[in-house]
């Protein structure tokens, strides 16, 4: 960095004017992109940081975007405030005007984005190139203008930005209102503040403009102007870069922001660059299926487009963006377990901490938060669900880390979450928590199946924490109690008739107000198997009354998977199950509610049509198909799984190129959290079969690679701990690598005669596998 730097300062001091050179082109010319499709060029694409985001269309616009604050989601955000609505450029020359918002092409790079506009009358071509530096409430947008003629020519160009200073959701709730936007210009730059807030917001160039102007705004905003001379010779290019600056507490912070990525934001997007070549080389997969494989590499650097902080209250990944760029805890709990397979631990330790310390404030009860704004207001205290998914992520990562002290800060929450999930929330005393899971249907809160089975697995992994924290007497209770659960759950919730668990437990009455509902939706989308079934389902409820709480299946919810997710499905019933789960699901995955699905969806590869009003319906998701594909790994089908990913995998660089949308192809969130839950718990623990046990130096592999990657398969460079495991298979031959010589690696394998090629180890048999356990830093085996 310093070389670099450096070495800038001597080209400035001898006059370059060369700034091709130094351009964000030349930095991003060998990093990975995607050209987004022609027809996706009116829907939206982010440039992300972790203090700065900004969100618009992929032709260059700003249209009101997002439902959350209606019509505000898009544009600059610096959480907790925002700081643009956008801007518009314009290219002018002498009565001829080039408007930069209707882009031909769209290319998106791992950490940087590029709009191409073409202008065939004066045949030019400009490029608009951005980025955000890391840990900097800025960012820089750069223009090339490319002159393809002989001749000389000097457009102008004219750059306005508009100006929103404005709180985050929920603003008001912690006495953040907005006010109206003043302007002044100073020094080359526009300086905008809140009238009643230290909030500010500066943009300029490096270049000094021939004249400014203001324009008032939109709203409490202010729209302002920068205009400059661009001297093109023939056959040549120019550039021009804009610094876009903020601060919700100071105009010196906006300032120093300003000038600091003004004077480095090349060395700042070389370093960006490099740690994201670090993250594409953790976890590194190598498959037949390229698109697949493609696609777990976007992921990483996805996950870190979602990386949000507001120092003043924490670190932690949002959920999606634009509409959900907060902290969430169910959110969290899935995406985390993914991030720390890639090796994004740092964030996940981070967002853990944020989750608990506000809960703690918050519910002070082992309650986890659902949901809390950036400006520090929790929304929703909790589902839940979430209390119970908390431990077991707690379970999960200490499995990666092996770090006991983080048991001991954590486990005081899962402890009173526990108790508090059964004294509080099951007043009949059937150790099943009511209340609300993942399904957010009016009238879906009594004991639901994915509450049941993510509480199971909570009790069986507390277990696990209490034992190697010496709690003998926890441990005893709550391994007790997970058997219990796991008998009960696949006893109570099994419903044979339709091959499947029920959504929830509840009474006739309950379940005749649901099946109402539910029937008006199926008439509304013209679902009529979905109301000839929910009628007969009814007719049975009236014709048998009962006072007694039964098992329903009236929605066909994905949570009803959730047994196999969890791996606590008896494995009869277990297969029944996940077949049953396949006539739910079209070309891109699982419907997040069956009974949505019909006989046409199974051949639909078009554009999801939602309502007109954000919902849901109709949905098929990543989630849920995500946790169908790891449900069919638990029970031995790793053919099935990859199926599931291969659906996913369809919807990749459908809209957004780089990345996968939340609804199945192009709705909802471009770019969502726990998209990698689906992918690298299938990839790195179930088919390469890594299972860390960190607390006990030893890593187990137990691989179930699917039978179309039986050749030239990979995954290398997986962090667990300060230890790295890469492993390389074929048909007959698997090859264990560790960066930690004293570890231990535990090979499972189906059961069979194998051959030791390099590497020392003792074989053993267990009831299913042959087991080979060796130390140093390489063990190949092959079949006899």
């Amino acid at each position: 960095m310093k070389t670099v730097t450096f070495l800038l300062g001597i080209l400035l001091f001898l006059g370059c004017s060369d700034k091709t050179q130094h351009s964000l082109s030349e930095i991003l010319e060998e990093s990975p992109s995607i050209t987004g499709h022609k027809e996706y060029l009116d829907s939206p694409f982010v440039t992300a940081g972790n203090r700065v985001y900004m969100v618009g269309h992929q032709d260059g616009s700003f249209p009101d975007l997002g439902w959350h604050i209606k019509g505000e989601m898009g544009g600059i955000w610096n959480h907790p405030i925002k700081l643009m609505d956008g801007f518009d450029a314009q290219l002018i020359m002498e009565n001829d005007t080039l408007t930069l918002n209707k882009a031909s092409e769209f290319v998106n790079y791992p950490f940087a984005n590029m709009h191409v506009f073409e202008w065939p009358s004066g045949d030019i071509e400009v490029e608009r190139w951005q980025f955000v530096p890391d840990n900097m409430q800025g960012m820089v947008i750069q223009y090339i203008f490319r002159n393809n003629t002989e001749s000389k020519q000097q457009p102008s160009f004219q750059f306005i930005g508009h100006t929103d200073l404005r709180p985050t959701w929920l603003g008001e709730k912690t006495q953040m209102f907005d006010a109206k936007d003043s302007s002044s210009f100073q020094s080359g730059q526009w300086v905008v503040q809140d009238d009643d807030n230290a909030w500010f917001n500066i943009f300029g160039s490096d270049q000094s403009p021939i004249a400014h102007e203001s324009f008032g705004g939109k709203g409490n905003g202010s729209s302002n102007a920068l205009t400059y001379s661009i001297e093109l010779d023939s056959k040549s290019s120019a550039e021009i870069s804009f610094i876009v600056s903020g601060s919700y507490t100071s105009k010196e912070d906006a300032q120093n922001t300003f000038t600091a990525i003004q004077k480095d934001f090349i060395p700042m997007a070389s370093a960006k660059k490099e740690r994201y070549q670090q993250l594409a080389s953790q976890t590194k997969l190598t498959i037949p299926d390229k698109q697949l494989e493609q696609t777990f590499e976007w992921l990483k650097y996805n996950c870190d487009w979602l990386v949000r902080t507001v120092p003043e209250i924490g670190t932690g990944i949002g959920a999606g963006i634009p509409d959900y760029p907060w902290w969430f805890g169910v959110d969290s709990e899935y995406a985390l377990k993914g991030y720390m397979a890639i090796g994004q631990d740092k964030i996940v330790h981070e967002t853990i901490k944020l989750l608990d310390s506000v809960s703690v404030a918050v519910n002070g009860n082992g309650k986890i938060l659902h949901e809390m704004s950036t400006n520090g207001f929790v929304f929703n205290p909790g589902n839940v669900n979430e209390t119970p998914q908390f431990a077991s992520l707690i379970w999960e990562i200490y499995t990666w880390n092996g770090d006991k002290k983080f048991l001991e800060k954590y486990f005081p929450t899962i402890q009173k979450g526990l108790s508090w999930l059964l004294e509080e929330n099951d007043d009949n005393k059937n150790l099943f928590p009511d209340g609300f899971g993942m399904m957010e249907i009016h009238g879906l809160n009594s004991e639901m199946i994915d509450v049941a089975a993510y509480t199971q697995r909570a009790f069986d992994d507390a277990a696990k924490i209490a034992s190697e924290l010496g709690k003998e007497a926890l441990v005893k209770e709550y391994a007790e109690l997970a058997i219990q659960l796991k008998e009960k759950i696949n006893e109570d919730f099994w419903s044979e008739d339709f091959g499947s668990y029920a959504d929830f437990l509840g009474t006739d009455e309950q379940a005749i107000h649901l099946i109402e509902d539910a029937i008006i939706r199926a008439d509304t989308l013209n679902k009529p198997w979905a109301i000839e079934e929910l009628e007969a389902t009814k007719g049975q409820i009236l014709k048998n009354p009962s006072t007694a709480l039964k098992p329903f299946v009236l929605h066909h919810n994905w949570v009803v998977n959730t047994p196999m997710e969890m791996g606590i499905a008896d494995s009869a019933k277990a297969i029944t199950a996940l077949d049953t789960a396949k006539k739910f699901t079209n070309p891109f995955g699982v419907f997040v509610t069956g009974i949505d699905r019909d006989d046409s969806a199974g051949k639909d590869f078009g554009s999801f049509q939602g309502s007109k009003v954000f919902s849901y319906t109709g949905a098929v998701m990543t989630l849920p198909t995500g946790v169908q594909a790891i449900a069919e790994n638990n029970y031995g089908r790793p053919d099935e799984a990859l199926d599931y990913l291969e659906r996913m995998t369809r919807t990749f660089s459908y809209a957004l190129p780089g990345s996968i949308y939340e609804v199945s192809p192009d709705y909802g969130m471009m770019t969502q959290a726990w998209n990698i839950y689906s992918y690298a718990i299938p990839i790195v623990q179930q088919f390469f079969g890594i299972r860390p046990m960190a607390n006990q130096k030893r890593v187990v592999v137990r691989p179930q690679i699917p039978t179309a990657w039986d050749e030239g398969t990979s995954l290398e460079n997986v962090k667990v701990a300060n230890n790295s495991i890469s492993i390389y298979y074929t048909s007959d031959t698997i090859e264990v690598q560790q960066t930690n010589p004293e570890w231990e690696i535990q090979l499972e394998l189906d059961k069979g005669s194998y051959v030791i090629m390099e590497g020392e180890a003792t074989s053993t048999e267990s009831n299913t596998y042959s087991v080979l356990t060796a130390s140093g830093n390489k063990l190949v085996v092959t079949k006899e």
